[in-house]
């Protein structure tokens, strides 16, 4: 029997613990006899020959670095159906039968694709965003949130010494999950997320008037990326309560740095669960964390799933941080 072959690639934006999950997979796929290859700046590498092969020590001491040794990129021509077939011809020619892709649900539809192009493809959910519908939990969200709090901390300190408003944008365009658990764990007077319509007067202004009756004089304020507008509102409280208000805006820091424990874990079971299915022959699927247990779907049911934004956690938010 020929040797099976599998590639991994990590695809969209980057997230700490791609680096657990993609040596979660050579590894893995290395213990059941497979030959691994790696590919370099995401489906580019499959139109580009981007691609090499993985040994165990390929992955030595990867396993506590932030971003991904294979690189990201988007790709536009593997968007199309000629760049998807091109893509599956390459792995015929080398013998790659499946493909773990590690990313979001762009990365996914990718996947989709190149299944149906006759390559095996298994999702593994990596972004810190934490926007994947049908997984509870993605690689990245850890550490992104430990990072925003540890930021969040440091600007407390200034805000208490000046008796100000500090107003702090986190990533997440159409998700707030960051923002919620971080404006929890900091004590935020207000959290502003995509996912919950707000009215600045009674969900900001009110909250900080009504804190100051209990004697409260500097003031955070969390705000997704998806709702924006940071320096307007640093601005209107300014002119409106007479606080001095500051406005800033993390970025791209929340993307880097050395994976949290649960990352790692995570990563870990993920890329390990989708080498296990891969050697079945399965494809066509993502690996998903559900109830706690790394549990794989369907992808096109993954892809239709709607994410639940949890409105429980948002209403104890603003009931404690008074």
């Amino acid at each position: 029997m020929a040797q099976k072959s599998i590639a991994v690639l990590t695809s969209g934006g980057d997230a700490p613990g791609m680096n657990a999950a993609v040596r979660a997979v050579v590894r893995a796929g290395i213990n059941k006899g497979m030959k691994v290859y790696g590919v370099y700046r995401g489906y580019n590498g499959l139109l580009n020959g981007d691609v090499k092969e993985m040994n165990l020590r390929s992955v030595s001491d990867i396993i506590g670095n932030g971003g991904t040794m294979l690189y990201t990129a988007r790709s536009e021509e593997y968007n199309t159906p000629e760049g998807v077939k091109k893509a599956a011809d390459y792995c015929n020619s080398i013998g790659i039968s499946g493909v773990v892709v590690i990313g979001g649900d762009g990365s996914f539809r990718g996947a989709r694709d190149l299944t149906g192009a006759g390559i095996n493809c298994i999702g593994v959910p990596g972004t810190i965003d934490n926007d994947i519908a049908c997984s509870e939990y993605t690689v990245g969200f850890d550490t992104a949130m430990n990072t925003a709090i540890q930021m969040v901390d440091r600007i407390r300190d200034t805000a208490q010494s000046h008796d100000r408003c500090s107003i702090v944008e986190v990533m997440g365009r159409r998700c707030g999950d960051i923002a919620l658990q971080t404006g929890i764990a900091t004590g935020a007077t207000a959290i502003l997320v995509p996912e919950v319509q707000y009215n600045i007067e009674r969900d900001v202004i009110s909250r900080i008037i009504n804190t100051q009756k209990t004697g409260k004089k500097h003031f955070i304020i969390v705000v997704a990326e998806g709702v924006g507008g940071v320096q307007d509102l640093a601005k209107y409280i300014e002119q409106r309560l007479g606080i001095e208000a500051r406005a800033t805006v993390l970025g791209h820091v929340q993307r880097g740095g050395s994976p949290t424990l649960r990352d790692r874990v995570v990563a870990s079971e993920m890329g390990y669960r989708a080498v296990q299915l891969l050697d079945q022959n399965i494809g066509n699927r993502v690996v998903a964390m559900q109830n706690g247990k790394i549990t794989d779907l369907d992808i096109n049911e993954a892809l239709d799933m709607k994410r639940v934004f949890d409105k429980d956690l948002y209403n104890i938010a603003m009931t404690i941080s008074i």
